[in-house]
């Protein structure tokens, strides 16, 4: 059937704007068969009452989710879109009104995996709409009969899709030239975590993948875009930010910027405390290696977790030089056509002195429809399975992470384990740590020590829990704070405020300095003003012990504090200000006794 976009209205063939929703008079869509009598539904679309049993946006929709981390946003996008509508989102299948399948078209299985959900669901009656790479890059296939579709960057028009659907229309929404927006509603799997697609597509032609046929050439988002993106997630209490596409090196190569300008343009605006954590995602060797010490300056930052995701060939070794305690997750294929003994030999080895801590270990599976490895010999089926089953073997061999019993590191906790006894954290490196602890720690940091090590993550107690970011001033904000006024008992009292040489007249009123009105308010106020001067004089004679006097005001700086006291006058000595204050009272004392005298004197003389 023709795509849902050719079929649009009055619109120019542009579509809606994300988040609109097209009226239903402007939507052209395919009636499915009626399931009981196979008669084909026709007339207006509001003709058949019998076709809307509920209201649209009461339903409930059950979202299943395959492959990367980029899919997992899309989903997290379409959920939010859904919900923000009115629409229930389950885990339980057999109780959703309706499916919604995201899936991913890299490897057989997955796609295989999907296959079998359709047909689960259709021998369910459940109404499905199919996303993501599957539908976009292979909108013909069978499989995809009867199902609604909606393309990788039409997902802020899943409400459209779903409404129809739940109608008993077929509709598909597959061809767009814009980027989804960023700011859309979004429903996160880990509230904690962040999935933040930077760009989309690829300027890569690998033999075997079938990726780039459905996300397509590069397109990048742009710096200020995500800029705004971070900002925003920070504010919603999000402590991890994964940076993902199809190749996250390739950013910005369309729109004239680079990868380090973006990272730099998104360390800028994280936390100083650290209490939210970036994370790079997968980059393919040609172009990371453009701008390696510009990245490795990136991955040192405090706020940055020193982990990358490359292929082998990316020459680890001058970034491990670069970044001290790096890790390096990569992605290993066994039995890609052509490959001999010898080359796989190599591969083994290479496990073998890296010791990676990650190793994405897969068979090579033919992607067969636009892909030139598919039309390449192939390595005989048995001797694949036989050389993933080795380097797997390798692999498992060794510990990676021997060494770092007793080590204390700081660990970001997101997220609870599978046996719902630990929580799941991350170190600097982001060596995955497990720790007991209540769950309250979540979206928080702690120092943890490193109590033993296993084969894919490390073990730890906590020591110490660091405060989150919401609950406590930057160092900024409490350099600010220290220059200011501290809360003071008494008006005539003066503040005790750092780095000056003397203390001023608190000047912050009755309610900043912690005075209680009351019903003599008026009065006390007027005794204040009588007092004021010759109390803020007396003060400023009062030997006061100078530790008192900075109180609460002492801080890192204490150095400079300290050097600033050492200036100050010492107590009893008189200044000149003081001695012609001092002598000036002293000179209206005795003109208003001689002006006293002289009324004594013109009253007697006057009897």
């Amino acid at each position: 059937m023709e795509d849902i976009e050719d079929l649009l209205i009055g619109s120019g063939g542009g579509g809606a704007p994300p988040g609109f929703r097209l009226p239903l008079n402007t939507v052209a869509v395919k009636p499915k068969k009626n399931v009981k009598n196979g008669a084909k539904l026709n007339g207006s679309l509001l003709s058949d009452l019998s076709l809307i049993s509920t209201v649209p946006g009461t339903q409930t929709i059950y979202i299943k989710t395959f492959g990367c981390s980029h899919n997992q946003s899309d989903s997290e996008y379409m959920a939010g879109q859904l919900s923000s509508f009115g629409y229930g989102l389950s885990d339980d299948p057999d109780n959703a009104d309706l499916w919604l399948i995201n899936t991913c078209t890299v490897k057989n299985p997955s796609q295989s995996a999907m296959d079998t959900l359709i047909t689960k669901g259709k021998s369910a009656q459940k109404p499905l709409v199919v996303a993501g790479c599957v539908p976009q890059g292979s909108w013909n296939l069978k499989e995809l009969d009867g199902v609604s579709i909606v393309g990788v960057q039409q997902i802020d028009r899943v409400v459209e899709v779903v409404e129809e659907t739940l109608k008993g229309h077929e509709v598909r929404l597959l061809t767009r030239k814009t980027l989804p927006a960023l700011d859309l509603p979004k429903v996160r799997k880990n509230k904690f975590v962040e999935i933040l697609p930077i760009n989309v597509g690829c300027l890569g032609a690998c033999t075997y993948c079938k990726t780039k046929h459905a996300r397509g050439h590069l397109g990048s988002y742009t710096i200020d875009s995500l800029v705004g993106r971070v900002k925003t997630v920070i504010t919603e209490g999000v402590k991890e930010i994964w940076l993902s596409s199809e190749d996250t090196g390739a950013y910005g190569r369309d729109i004239g910027v680079n990868l380090p300008t973006l990272l730099n343009g998104i360390v800028a605006e994280l936390p100083p405390d650290a209490s939210t954590m970036l994370r790079i995602g997968m980059t393919n060797p040609p172009f990371i290696l453009e701008h390696l010490k510009e990245i490795a300056e990136v991955l040192r930052h405090p706020c940055v977790y020193s982990f990358l995701h490359v292929p082998v060939q990316s020459g680890s070794d001058a970034v491990l030089s670069l970044v001290p305690e790096m890790h390096i997750a990569t992605d290993i294929i066994c039995g890609f056509p052509g490959e001999t003994d010898e080359d796989f030999a190599q591969t083994v080895s290479l496990i073998e002195d890296y010791k990676l801590p990650q190793v994405h270990i897969s068979q090579f599976y033919p992607r067969p429809v636009g892909t030139p490895a598919a039309r390449m010999k192939k390595v005989q089926s048995n001797i694949v399975k036989k050389r993933s089953r080795e380097l797997t073997a390798v692999f498992e061999a060794f510990t990676p992470y021997n060494g770092m019993e007793g080590r204390i590191e700081r660990v970001w906790i997101t997220e609870i384990a599978t046996d719902r006894v630990h929580l799941v954290g991350h170190t600097k490196s982001y060596v995955q740590v497990l720790i007991v602890a209540p769950q309250t720690m979540l979206g928080s940091s702690a120092m943890v020590k490193i109590t033993s090590v296993g084969r894919w993550s490390v073990f730890g107690e906590v020591i110490e829990t660091l405060t989150q970011a919401d609950k406590r001033t930057s160092a900024k904000e409490r350099l600010s704070s220290e220059v200011k006024c501290s809360p003071c008992v008494d008006q005539d009292e003066s503040c005790a405020c750092s780095g000056d040489k003397a203390a001023a007249p608190c000047s912050c009123g009755p309610e900043g300095c912690g005075e209680q009105q009351n019903s003599a308010g008026t009065d006390t106020a007027s005794h204040n003003q009588q007092t004021s001067l010759i109390g803020n004089f007396l003060s400023r004679r009062r030997k006061t012990d100078p530790t008192r006097k900075l109180g609460d005001s002492r801080t890192a700086s204490g150095d400079s504090l300290k050097q600033e006291n050492s200036r100050e006058e010492a107590p009893g000595e008189w200044g000149f200000v003081d001695r012609v204050f001092l002598g000036g009272l002293i000179l209206s004392l005795f003109t208003l006794l001689a002006l006293l005298v002289h009324l004594g004197f013109r009253v007697k003389l006057s009897k």
